[in-house]
């Protein structure tokens, strides 16, 4: 499986799916995550909680859609849209029921086919607040 196809597979299984089986085999154990949410740390835990104590709790019916993918090297750098729909409390947020895209663009790093390496930008805060006003 090549990098690219390993980085596809967690957007698919891990963020839009929540199947943690398939997190804990993509992660390696000394992953850092270097633009994480204030306040979550910056190891495994920092995405683990991200996905399944963030998104998944307060979205549902979660694809991702990749719109750009370009591999160098150990790196993936990654355009993406996570789309879904607003019913569980996110960031504080009570459901609205409004559908949901956060932009996400994000370089990972792996090693022997795993996760070892994060940094990322996201509209996460924008829709957050967006959904604060609606």
């Amino acid at each position: 499986m090549t990098n690219k196809e390993i980085v596809q597979r967690f957007n698919h299984a891990c963020l839009a799916g929540g199947d943690a089986e398939v997190f804990e085999q993509i992660f390696h154990p000394d992953f850092v995550n270097h633009t994480t949410i204030p306040g979550m740390g910056s190891g495994i835990d920092s995405m683990r909680n991200a996905i399944f104590n963030l998104l998944h709790v307060g979205l549902s019916d979660i694809r991702v859609e990749i719109d750009d993918q370009l591999e160098e090297g150990d790196k993936v750098a990654t355009r993406k849209r996570i789309l879904a729909r607003h019913t569980g409390i996110l960031a504080g947020v009570p459901a609205t029921g409004r559908e949901v895209e956060i932009n996400v663009y994000d370089i990972v790093r792996l090693k022997d086919g795993r996760y070892i390496e994060h940094w990322g930008l996201n509209t996460l805060p924008l829709v957050v607040q967006s959904l604060k006003s609606a």
